[in-house]
């Protein structure tokens, strides 16, 4: 059995990286890029580029046209109590969300944001 959850884990952020456990959301927090336009976009993998260039909106509605958007969302492993933070980066678009990337946060860099 523990060989199908690591599979199965392999396959969803949600789950957690140490014991395979479907992770909980423990809250989520929308962000305005307004350094990142349509055209421009550049991936960032460092946690302090999020800290210094995300700033918080209430709704999709609140980001200007051609803006991206990043979601942050806390995950708690209920099983061993690990925590992460998944960031999707995406621009807002006719009421829908055109992805770019997902990246995952595991050890704590952008905790201060949502914790």
């Amino acid at each position: 059995m523990g060989i199908l959850r690591k599979m199965r884990a392999a396959f969803h952020d949600d789950w957690c990286s140490q014991c395979q456990t479907q992770m909980a959301e423990k809250g989520r927090q929308l962000f305005a890029m307004p350094d990142m336009r349509v055209g421009h976009y550049v991936s960032h993998k460092e946690p302090e580029y999020y800290r210094k260039n995300l700033h918080p909106v209430s709704r999709k509605a609140d980001i200007p046209t051609g803006m991206y958007a990043c979601g942050l969302i806390a995950y708690q492993c209920p099983q061993c109590s690990h925590r992460m933070v998944k960031a999707s980066i995406f621009l807002p678009v006719r009421d829908q969300e055109k992805a770019e990337e997902a990246i995952l946060f595991e050890k704590g860099e952008l905790d201060d944001l949502l914790w």
